[in-house]
């Protein structure tokens, strides 16, 4: 099993992510999910794999969102437009995102990566 992580170095939520998967010794690829964002493919994949809506994917806190006033916009896009603006830029992504193929979390909550990623 490979599993990719999608995070941001200067972002704290990513590092907690980062240090959980490391201290619990689970491998997996990182990518800087600025300088790599996941494909639109890669993004269809792990919303249909997450059970979450999409929009749970898009970084609502996030300095881009807010300036491309997303908030009002998203309501009114289609499916495809939201994959392929995300895959756009990583800086519009919540993050960390985790990967296995099959599983997919979002964000850092410690319950959540135990629940999902401890063996």
């Amino acid at each position: 099993m490979t599993m990719t992580y999608y995070g941001y170095p200067k972002c704290t939520t990513c590092r907690k992510a980062k240090k959980w998967l490391t201290d619990e010794g689970i491998s997996f690829e990182e990518k800087n999910i600025a300088e790599q964002p996941p494909s639109e493919d890669e993004l269809r994949n792990m919303i249909a794999n997450s059970g979450l809506e999409m929009k749970k994917f898009f970084n609502t806190s996030g300095k881009k969102y807010r300036e491309l006033n997303l908030k009002d916009q998203l309501p009114t896009m289609t499916d495809d437009e939201k994959i392929a603006l995300l895959a756009s830029d990583g800086m519009l992504i919540k993050r960390p995102i985790v990967s296995d193929n099959q599983k997919v979390t979002v964000g850092f909550n410690e319950t959540t990566f135990m629940e999902t990623w401890k063996k």
